[in-house]
């Protein structure tokens, strides 16, 4: 489950916004920790993940490397991408990994099957996502790795043949609403936020606009930090897409600082639609301490549910229970935003009818899967 301080700290349960810790407060504080021990599974071990388990798709792409340590450090960024959704247990596709001359020939291949063989990366992406955007609930990553370009009105992603520009790829995702994923580790690639982002959709890039046009180190920290005990900043023991996010901006800012230099990249991740985005140092732990203009949630809430590599509790949840447990989560954070604004009985009722909730979905799990083992069945993502 969500560990208890995420839970509790972030909500500030009993604590009056004047400070200090009303008896209202903590006997309604008791009562709510009484909820969350109550539902909290207990497993002895990890839930196994099949190794076809459905639902989630990664798609890499590697773009021109232009100079050989380049192309050194895409190939390590895409290993530890691989590593990493092969531990997950998802669908993982890469686009660009090896050159058109390098690829197997076969002569006993129809025109069409030839034809994909030496089709530019451009055109295997189009094709590929022409087939994953129209599924539903079924989530989609797409990683971008490698340079891009900016000429003051359209940004690109540098490709070995014809580029991508950030117009084409938002047309080419549009039928995919929610469930898309689009991280841009490129120079220049702020402007891919912009026209992708959207509700139910989390987007994230190297840079916060297309000036930035500097090689980015964003990428090769944000591999480095997926599923890393180090960046579970409240120790759930999974890793968020917002935490990391969080340990690969913060690791970029590190580098600057320690060698004294002038930062040339300043990542940003919206998942609230707003096409605005926020960068990293502006969150304090997984909150963010940037305010929304038109009482939105703020950005980070969503990508903290989402886990590439989950948990054993989160393992636990079938597809269904996830989204009705995140739905309530949400709810959670849009009532602690509203907490000034009710009579601290009725802000604790509200939330204590949240949590049972939670609770009874973490019962659900618990009981599926003892159902599961005692019939010799395995979890599934």
């Amino acid at each position: 489950m969500k560990s208890l301080n995420r839970e509790t700290d972030s909500l500030q349960i009993g604590s009056p916004p004047g400070g200090g810790f009303t008896a209202l407060g903590l006997a309604w504080a008791v009562r709510i920790l009484g909820v969350l021990l109550a539902g909290m599974p207990q497993v002895s071990h990890a839930a196994e993940v099949s190794a076809d388990a459905p639902g989630v798709s990664v798609v890499v792409v590697m773009g021109a490397s232009g100079e050989p340590q380049y192309a050194e450090e895409y190939a390590e960024t895409e290993a530890l991408w691989r590593r990493r959704c092969r531990e997950a247990g998802v669908d993982y596709r890469v686009i660009g990994l090896k050159e058109i001359a390098q690829r197997p020939r076969d002569d006993n291949a129809d025109g069409e099957e030839r034809a994909a063989a030496t089709a530019s990366d451009r055109e295997q992406l189009r094709k590929l996502l022409g087939s994953m955007v129209a599924r539903e609930n079924h989530e989609l990553w797409l990683v971008l790795l490698g340079h891009g370009t900016f000429d003051g009105r359209e940004a690109k992603f540098n490709l070995r043949g014809p580029d991508l520009a950030a117009e084409e790829l938002r047309d080419w995702l549009k039928p995919k609403s929610k469930d898309l994923i689009l991280i841009n580790t490129t120079s220049s690639s702020a402007p891919f936020l912009t026209g992708n982002s959207g509700p139910g959709r989390i987007v994230i890039t190297a840079t916060k606009s297309g000036t930035e046009v500097f090689y980015t180190r964003f990428g090769k920290y944000f591999a480095e930090a997926l599923a890393s005990p180090e960046a579970d900043l409240d120790e759930d023991g999974q890793t968020s897409l917002l935490e990391t996010f969080l340990a690969a901006s913060g690791e970029v800012a590190r580098y600057f600082t320690e060698r004294g230099l002038l930062a040339t990249e300043h990542a940003l991740l919206d998942d609230n639609g707003d096409k605005q985005g926020t960068r990293g140092d502006w969150f304090q732990g997984v909150r963010t301490v940037k305010k929304t203009k038109d009482g939105a949630l703020p950005d980070g809430v969503r990508a903290h549910q989402v886990h590439l590599v989950p948990g054993e509790e989160e393992r636990m949840l079938s597809p269904e229970l996830r989204r009705r447990r995140d739905e309530l989560e949400l709810r959670v954070t849009e009532l602690r935003y509203q907490k000034e604004e009710l009579p601290e009985r009725e802000y604790y009722r509200r939330l204590e009818e949240i949590f049972l909730k939670i609770a009874e979905i973490y019962r659900q799990a618990e009981a599926s899967a003892a159902g599961g083992e005692k019939h010799g069945k395995r979890g599934g993502r």
